[in-house]
This record gives structure tokens, C-alpha cells and sequence, in this order.
């Protein structure tokens, strides 16, 4: 059976452990919760727990939306004034300092020991110390001087490290709920389902605020009007900060409801080892080598959300499609791929049982990747190629929204491999690593889009100096690099072998020696 069955916060559940639905609408709700999760009546897993699971991952996006895509770089650029290069330096040491951090986490998780678990109680404590640094990251500082920079650094360096402390547990809790894997995958499919509407309503909302607090200094094509590009990165430095804080005031309680509505079942409970001990797990670990090398390939499957916003600004300023224009453009771009997203969300489940999660995988990359080629050499130089680039785009969320929840679930499955094949979980180590991918994306995305500033000769805030060849550079990066990730992501998944059936053929073959050890033990004491 299970090495540890925690008990902690089952009086919040009470309310849900009823073998029968209620008449009713009621009833009749508490039913289609059950079907969306694939639980029976009776199981120790309820759906408001699932869901509450969920929430905490809408919290966790509403921040990493704001931070991690594009609003931070332009921040720094058009804002705070700093040289797109300083930028890209600061984003590139950051994240890559940040990821390589997830490691020492997750190795703190797997020796965490409290009478709550040993995921849970990270989203108790951390939640209120990311919401202060979110709002400090956009303080309005003097412009263009090194300590703005060297300042802008240091916070942003504490707030990865914080944001870590959290991200790590957050998913790897998945793996202590239910030992499943379509349970797990389905938990993890309103969790990502949940996440991509956070990210979703950052995107949607912050560009036309954006717009609207720069309304002032823009002309009729939506470009800074000459002699006021400091103007308008005063109103920047002003008004973000007040953005963050509502981000940051609305992501607290969902956080919360994870730690206070969820249970962890399932952790191995022997004596925590060392962090060496921990990353020597990794290697042990094969399918999670196959999923971390996927992940590394497909760095920049999210390109477009960091130079997307970019694009929109300096090689769209004077296109108005819908009436908007300029960073307002950007809301088309996020609109584009929230139905593509949403879409591989609900079809996920479908899809890894039908053909499974190796094969869903790899089919809807390489066909999202040819359709982001296809829109590349068509352009975007009239009305209608924009249109149909937006088609493409959300197209090619499919895949996204795919590989999203595809990546944990197969994390979560590598964990029962690790314990059939040498008798350890490490779900913090293994877990480690997904937050890792993610921010090698991230650090690569932001990076690379701050030094393709200065690649298309772009100066921030000023539309005037983007060539035909700038906007083409932009182009590229939003679009070329985008669809060559996707397609070089699913190389190394054509060497993963740890399918559904061998997966649960694991979980039994690690009950069943939890088993004979227990009967063994038993034996042992009634000899005594």
C-alpha cells in the first residue's frame, strides 16, 4: 500500500464523502465534477479537492504571466530605458541562475517532513512574499543609470528564488494526491486548464492597459509621438506598479485554497538524503532524461509571447485591425491561442487514452510546428496574412496546450519508475526538473528577444527606427524560432518508452513489494 496515507485537512472533505449524488442541481453538478476527474463515488480523492488543486495553478499564472512573458522585458526597455543588451544579459543570467536553483529545491521537498506533507506547506508561507516582490520588481526607479539596473537585477533574482520555493511542490503535490496516472493526468489537465486561463487574462487584459495609459502620446497610427518617448516611459514606471499590485492582491488566495482544500497520500517516508544523492536520481531516471532533453529542444515554443508584444509595437505601430493598434494588437495575438489552448486542454484526456501521451505528443508538435513554417514564408504584410498568421497561431496553442499537460503527466509517471527501478520517489527532484525546463524557456524567450532588439537595430519607444529588415528579424523570432522548437521537441519522444500499460504495471509490481514487506514485518514481530 501507500508509505505514508496523510489524513491532514480530511475534515474539509467531509462534506464530499457521500457514496450518492444529491438530487437535484446540486446532485447533478457534484456528478459532472466527478466525470471530469474519472472518479467514482467513494473515492478518497473529491473533486473539490482536484479543483482546488487547479485554482492555485490560476494564482500561480496570474504572476508568472505578468513576470515571465514579455511585460517585464518591456518594462525594463520602455520603462526603465535600460539597453535592450543589459536586458537580455539580466533575463539570461536570471532565469538560467533560477533554474539551475530547481534542483536544490526539489531536493529541499524530498527532505521536507511536516505534519502537513511535504509539498503543501510551501503554498502556505511563500504566497504573501511573491505578491510584495512582484510589486517591487516594478518600482518606478530613476531611468538608464547602472544602479536601476544592478537594483532591477537583485529583485528579480529574489523573486525567482521565492517563486521557486513554490513552483517546485506545486506540481510535484500531483504525485501525492493519486498514484493514478489518468487520474493524476486528469488532475493535471484542469491544473494546466486553470494555469493557461491566469497566463489568459494576463495576456488579454495588461495590453490594452498598455494602450490606454500611453492614449496621450500616441498619434492616429498609434506610434509615440516624436519628443514624447520619455514622457510616455514616465506614465510606464507610474502605472505598472499599480498593475502588479492587482495581480499580485488576486493571486494570494487561490494559492491558499491549494494548501487548505488538498491531501497528500502518497510519500515515501524513509530518511531524507542528500542533495547530491538527489541529483544522482536524475540520471537513474530515464524516461525523465528523454522528457528533460524534449524540453531543453523546445525552449522556445513560446517565442511568440515574448517577442509577439514586440512585434506588435514596433513592425505592426501603424496597422489598425479591429481598432486597435500597436500594443493593443497584442490582445489579437493572446485571443488567437487561448482557444487552441483550451481546445488540447479538454481533448488531452481523450487523446493520451486513446493513442496515448508519447504519440499525442509528437503528432501535434510536428503538426503545429509545419503550420508556424507555412504562415512564416506566407508574411504578414496585408490584412489577410495577418488573419491567417492568427489562424496559425491558434493552430499551433495546440500543441502547446498538449505538451503542457503531457510533460507533468509523464514527470508524475517517471516518478513510479524511479521507485519501481531503485525504491525512491523524489518527486521534488523529478518535478525539479519541469520547473526547470519551463524557465530555460523563459530565460532563452526573454533573452533572445531583448537581443533581437538590437539584432532588427530597434530603439526602445522609438517606432521611427524599425526597417523593413527590423520588422522581418521580428517576424522570425516570433514565428521561425516558435515552429523549429516545436518540431525539435519531438525528437527525443521517439525514444520514450515508459508507456500507460508499463506505468501501471509499475504502481502494482510497488504495491505489491510494499506488501510482501509489510507481511514480512508482521511475520517478523508476531515470531518475536
Amino acid at each position: 500500500m501507500n508509505d505514508n496515507q496523510s489524513s491532514t485537512g480530511s475534515e474539509l472533505d467531509q462534506s464530499a464523502t457521500d457514496n450518492s449524488f444529491a438530487p437535484g442541481l446540486k446532485g447533478s453538478l457534484s456528478k459532472i465534477a466527478y466525470n471530469i476527474f474519472g472518479l467514482k463515488k467513494g473515492s478518497e480523492l473529491k473533486p473539490t479537492e482536484a479543483f482546488s488543486y487547479g485554482i492555485a495553478g490560476f494564482g500561480q499564472n496570474l504572476i508568472c504571466g505578468f513576470i515571465g512573458s514579455s511585460y517585464l522585458v518591456y518594462f525594463f526597455t520602455n520603462g526603465l530605458l535600460l539597453n535592450a543588451t543589459v536586458v537580455g544579459f539580466i533575463m539570461l543570467f536570471t532565469r538560467l541562475f533560477d533554474a539551475f536553483n530547481d534542483p536544490v529545491m526539489g531536493s529541499i521537498v524530498d527532505r521536507t517532513r511536516t505534519k502537513w506533507g511535504k509539498c503543501r506547506p510551501y503554498l502556505l508561507f511563500t504566497p504573501i512574499p511573491i505578491a510584495i516582490l512582484t510589486v517591487l520588481i516594478f518600482l518606478p526607479l530613476t531611468p538608464s543609470t547602472v544602479s536601476t539596473a544592478v537594483v532591477a537585477t537583485l529583485i528579480y533574482v529574489l523573486w525567482s528564488v521565492i517563486y521557486t520555493i513554490v513552483d517546485v511542490p506545486y506540481w510535484g503535490l500531483a504525485t501525492q494526491m493519486t498514484s493514478d496516472t489518468h487520474l493524476r493526468g486528469n488532475i493535471l489537465t484542469v491544473a494546466r486548464l486553470f494555469c493557461t486561463i491566469g497566463s489568459g487574462v494576463i495576456s488579454i487584459a495588461v495590453p490594452p492597459l498598455i494602450s490606454g495609459m500611453l492614449a496621450n502620446y500616441l498619434d492616429a497610427d498609434g506610434e509615440i509621438m516624436a519628443g514624447f518617448e520619455y514622457q510616455a516611459a514616465e506614465v510606464i514606471r507610474d502605472n505598472f506598479i499599480w498593475i502588479a499590485v492587482a495581480i499580485a492582491a488576486l493571486s494570494i488566495y487561490p494559492f491558499f485554497l491549494g494548501f487548505l482544500k488538498t491531501n497528500e497520500r502518497y510519500y515515501s517516508t524513509e530518511k531524507p538524503k542528500s542533495l547530491k544523492h538527489n541529483i544522482g536520481l536524475i540520471f537513474k531516471n530515464k524516461p525523465l532524461l528523454i522528457i528533460i532533453c524534449s524540453g531543453v529542444l523546445g525552449c522556445a515554443k513560446i517565442m511568440f509571447m515574448y517577442s509577439g508584444l514586440y512585434f506588435c509595437v514596433y513592425a505592426l505601430g501603424n496597422v489598425n485591425f479591429l481598432g486597435m493598434h500597436g500594443s493593443g494588437l497584442f490582445t489579437m495575438v493572446t485571443l488567437s491561442i487561448v482557444p487552441g489552448g483550451l481546445l488540447a486542454s479538454v481533448l488531452t484526456p481523450y487523446c493520451t487514452r486513446k493513442f496515448g501521451k508519447r504519440k499525442t505528443f509528437i503528432v501535434s508538435h510536428l503538426f503545429g510546428g509545419i503550420v508556424l513554417i507555412i504562415i512564416y514564408f506566407i508574411g504578414y504584410d496585408t490584412t489577410w496574412k495577418l488573419i491567417v498568421a492568427m489562424f496559425g497561431l491558434m493552430i499551433a496553442a495546440i500543441p502547446q496546450g498538449f505538451g503542457n499537460i503531457i510533460s507533468y503527466a509523464m514527470i508524475a509517471d517517471s516518478v513510479d519508475y524511479l521507485e519501481l527501478h531503485h525504491n525512491e520517489r523524489g518527486e521534488g527532484i523529478c518535478f525539479a526538473m519541469q520547473t526547470f525546463i519551463n524557465k530555460v524557456g523563459m530565460a532563452f524567450g526573454a533573452a533572445v528577444t531583448a537581443f533581437g532588439l538590437d539584432w532588427a537595430h530597434i530603439q526602445a519607444g522609438d517606432i521611427t527606427s524599425v526597417t523593413t529588415q527590423g520588422k522581418n528579424t521580428l517576424w522570425m523570432l516570433t514565428i521561425l524560432m516558435t515552429a523549429l522548437s516545436l518540431v525539435l521537441s519531438t525528437i527525443p519522444m521517439f525514444f520514450y518508452k515508459f508507456n500507460e500499460k508499463e506505468q501501471q504495471e509499475a504502481v502494482a509490481q510497488i504495491a505489491a513489494r510494499k506488501l510482501a514487506l509489510q507481511d514480512a514485518t508482521t511475520e517478523n514481530v508476531g515470531l518475536d
